[in-house]
């Protein structure tokens, strides 16, 4: 993986997708033109640090332009074209159409995002590389990981003062089509028995309020800018974001197999008057086959006589945590430890592209998994090594380790 930056081509990744999407080819279709593989591609259009150099004058000319236009042309026309296919993609649900990368609100022009993805944790039984997601998937090997648990940032709910983050969008369409994109890399990195655990979370419309001042119960509720009232909502809507994207990564490809209520006993008290306080998200199981691993024995829950267990219902009561240090929700361990039990083996590979404070891959350590994390933010990279220094590569033969 590339270790630090050398060269500043930033847009590049964008041009590149909108002008490989008006000469109107997918990225397999652009890779066999050229003659490499369509990682090579996908890693281009990840706005990676390293200009190409030897396809360059045959991607330029199968794109229909010159090297210069392709490495340093604005891109503004086919980028507007490009976010309006995004958006009619979402709003059809049309299955097998690529997404391309959308504009983040709300970068001021000329604002760059972090090009570099490098490795910052490695032994034995934990990787974690920091950088961008949608970059670093496209260096991970076909059929790595036996499943993926992770819960991706909510839209419209938090700062976390990242260029390029994922959640900062104009509005939820552009976040959807960002999220489709990522997990159909995720996809094609599962094995072919693999599941996608995602959890994620609701959110409303700002009422076009630009800013939110912090809360004395929950100072990562502040946020310097807000995102628009999406068109076609109102003020005060609920958005219903889990179930647009549960759709829309169905249309893409996904099994969509079971949605998980995580009902929160302690949730978070919120002062409105004129709605119930929300208590609970969603968790849901999705495969990449048919035909797949889960272990039901393996998260099998009590009875009401309590003599026999029961498979598992689709109503989780769990309870948040966080720990001292942390301004933000963290995955309860108990979520992960359910999601990895039912969906992976002792000694196969879990990966988490949205890796937070790493609770991922310190139940992956507990229960004798292998862990591959990602994460962008340096501050939350910072704190997972912390937390998971703090322990040790768990024994594949302790008791955990079923």
């Amino acid at each position: 993986m590339p270790k630090k930056c050398t060269t500043d081509i930033s847009g590049f990744g964008n041009r590149l997708v909108a002008l490989r999407k008006a000469a109107g080819f997918t990225q397999q279709e652009l890779s066999h033109k050229l003659g490499v593989s369509r990682r090579m591609i996908a890693y281009y259009e990840g706005e990676t640090e390293h200009p190409p150099t030897t396809i360059l004058p045959r991607l330029a000319q199968a794109l229909g332009v010159s090297a210069d236009e392709l490495l340093n042309g604005s891109g503004r026309r086919e980028e507007t074209s490009s976010s309006h296919a995004v958006a009619e993609y979402i709003h059809r649900l049309r299955p097998n159409r690529e997404t391309g990368t959308t504009t983040i609100y709300p970068m001021e022009h000329g604002a760059k995002r972090k090009a570099c993805v490098r490795e910052v944790y490695h032994e034995n039984d934990i990787r974690i590389v920091e950088g961008d997601s949608r970059r670093a998937m496209a260096q991970i090997p076909d059929n790595t990981f036996q499943c993926c648990i992770t819960s991706p940032p909510y839209w419209g709910l938090r700062d976390y003062g990242i260029a390029g983050q994922i959640g900062a969008e104009n509005d939820p369409d552009a976040y959807i089509a960002d999220l489709v994109g990522i997990f159909r890399e995720v996809r094609r990195t599962l094995r072919e028995d693999g599941t996608l655990w995602l959890n994620i979370g609701d959110s409303y419309t700002s009422g076009d309020r630009r800013w939110r001042a912090p809360d004395k119960k929950n100072a990562g509720r502040a946020m310097s800018y807000r995102p628009p009232t999406p068109k076609g909502l109102k003020p005060k809507d609920l958005i219903g974001v889990p179930w647009r994207l549960a759709l829309a990564l169905q249309a893409d490809g996904w099994f969509l197999r079971s949605d998980i209520v995580w009902n929160k006993p302690n949730c978070q008290p919120e002062s409105v008057k004129d709605r119930p306080t929300r208590a609970h998200e969603y968790v849901f199981l999705m495969s990449k086959s048919e035909s797949y691993f889960y272990d039901f024995e393996a998260i099998r829950e009590p009875s009401a006589n309590g003599q026999e267990a029961k498979n598992r219902r689709t109503v989780w009561n769990i309870n948040t945590n966080g720990f001292h240090g942390a301004h933000f929700a963290v995955f309860p361990p108990e979520l992960v430890r359910v999601c990895l039990l039912a969906g992976s083996n002792p000694g196969s590979t879990v990966l988490d592209p949205f890796f937070g404070s790493g609770t991922v891959g310190l139940v992956c350590r507990e229960y004798g998994r292998e862990c591959v994390g990602i994460e962008l933010n340096p501050d939350y990279v910072k704190i997972a090594l912390e937390r998971i220094g703090e322990t040790n590569p768990t024994n594949l033969a302790s008791p955990h380790a079923r």
